[in-house]
């Protein structure tokens, strides 16, 4: 089916006044947690950059056991920040995945 067969076939669901089903409690659970994780691993990726050229210091720096713990460091700071609220990824996935959901 082509792209717009596709967008036919959904603009004569919509004409025909199909109704969306609900949402259950445990999916709009499930579809949160999935936004947050999301955008928890986007800011990571975004937070990497700032973290690659931070030099160790000595005696107990360096080597690729701190390059590893950097990378598990910033992480766990994507997560938190989603956690606390991040910068409204989450929120957007959110909706379009409940959307999309009751699409279907």
């Amino acid at each position: 089916m082509t792209t717009a067969n596709a967008l036919q076939a959904d603009t004569a669901m919509m004409a025909a006044g199909r109704t969306a089903r609900p949402v259950a409690s445990g999916d709009v659970q499930q579809i949160r947690k999935v936004a947050e994780d999301f955008e928890a691993v986007f800011l990571s990726q975004m937070l990497k950059p700032m973290f690659a050229n931070l030099g160790a210091e000595k005696p107990f720096g360096g080597g690729s056991g701190e390059d590893m713990w950097r990378s598990l460091q910033v992480d766990e700071f994507g997560k938190a920040i989603s956690r606390k609220g991040g910068i409204g990824i989450a929120d957007n996935i959110f909706r379009e995945m409940l959307k999309l959901q009751e699409a279907n």
